[in-house]
């Protein structure tokens, strides 16, 4: 098509045209105008009426896709109008220039409307991860969020792929060798990029396995965090101190991940020093009371309980005290382990008894008696 296009202008075919010109000439080359302008016209009409006819319409549904789709294809559809415009134009003009004969309108034509089908779906795959949620949310389609960008990328690689095939075959471009060249090319850039290689790899692995997900709260060698994102190469995460990190997704797949959202609940362990004056009354009664408490507690899971009177410590009676908290959120955690302190507290005010204080008690021995009367002794003689 564009050496069609150069060959026009370089064997200076323009000049013929004007040359030629007669009354029947110029009147399909004004017919030809005017059909485009209509064209025109009707693509300004379509947008402002038709278009927003059609929005209403699809926003009385329920199912909120059809918008995305119909706001996708808004632009592809109403450059469609000049497409159609300028076919018909240059049909006309076939017939009164016919240096314009050496240009395959047909195959122009149907290259447009694939870009504009590809530009639509194009569009509309930039829209898949919130198609995929409110698809998710409305009939329960069970799909990982960490897919969203990964299908979302996938289809737009290939739906840019399958256009640009279908148009070079179109014009009668042998694609096998470029298709090859591809190949050798992308083997020699992946062993420059091996690490990078490695890293996607890794990204699909957590992808099909998923140890984890966005949103899970997980703790390696290195670090601690809200997983917030997860890419083809890196994973970002957020810290308990609002710290973005991102981890290569080979670093992650290397080492070993604890998973916190996925055990259901959290272990809560207390070691409760008491002071050594307390009776062994008293100490008894602390220990029942705690146990009591934590299995009448809601947010206590039932199994695991665990309160005894565990050793003698240099300054402390020491009670150690396990349960697990049914909750795997990380705050909801925190909150009710500081429901049980506070009800550790009132036990202890209860029953009397107070912490142990860590001190260190020194001891002087006193002089002898026969020491002390010599020393007298000798300050006299003096």
């Amino acid at each position: 098509m564009f050496q069609y296009i150069v060959d026009f202008f370089a064997q200076d075919k323009i000049q013929v045209v004007f040359s030629n010109m007669t009354t029947y000439k110029l009147k399909y080359i004004a017919i030809a105008i005017a059909v485009f302008a209509a064209f025109v016209l009707l693509k300004k009409m379509f947008t402002k009426y038709v278009f927003k006819i059609i929005l209403r319409l699809v926003n009385k549904t329920k199912f909120n896709v059809d918008t995305q789709i119909v706001a996708a294809f808004q632009k592809p559809i109403t450059n469609f109008f000049e497409v159609l415009g300028l076919y018909f134009a240059l049909k006309i003009l076939m017939i009164a220039v016919t240096p314009i004969t050496i240009l395959d309108i047909d195959k122009i034509f149907s290259s447009a409307i694939i870009i504009l089908i590809t530009w639509g779906l194009y569009n509309l795959t930039g829209e898949s991860s919130l198609l995929f949620e409110r698809m998710h949310k409305a009939y329960d389609i069970k799909v990982d969020k960490i897919l969203f960008p990964f299908i979302s990328k996938t289809l737009k690689l290939i739906l840019l792929s399958l256009s640009i095939t279908i148009i070079a075959e179109k014009w009668g471009y042998n694609i096998q060798g470029f298709v090859t060249g591809l190949g050798l090319g992308g083997l020699a850039f992946a062993l420059a990029a091996k690490d990078a290689a490695a890293n996607i790899i890794a990204g699909i692995s957590i992808i099909v396995d998923k140890p984890f997900t966005i949103g899970d709260w997980i703790n390696s060698d290195v670090l601690e965090g809200s997983i917030e994102n997860i890419s083809f190469r890196t994973t970002k995460i957020r810290t308990i101190d609002e710290a973005l990190i991102i981890v290569p997704n080979s670093k992650l797949t290397n080492e070993a991940v604890t998973n916190y959202s996925r055990r259901g609940k959290r272990r809560i362990s207390l070691n409760l020093e008491l002071n050594y004056r307390t009776p062994r009354e008293k100490l008894q009664s602390c220990v029942t009371s705690i146990r009591n408490m934590l299995e009448n507690n809601s947010q206590v899971n039932k199994e695991g309980i665990l309160v005894r009177f565990d050793k003698f410590s240099a300054s402390s009676l020491d009670i150690l005290i396990c349960c697990f908290a049914d909750t795997p959120d990380f705050d909801e955690y925190f909150k009710v382990k500081e429901d049980i302190n506070f009800e550790i507290v009132d036990i202890l005010n209860l029953e009397g008894v107070s912490m142990a204080l860590q001190s260190t008690s020194v001891y002087v021995e006193k002089l002898p008696n026969s020491n002390v009367e010599k020393a007298i002794e000798l300050k006299k003689e003096k």
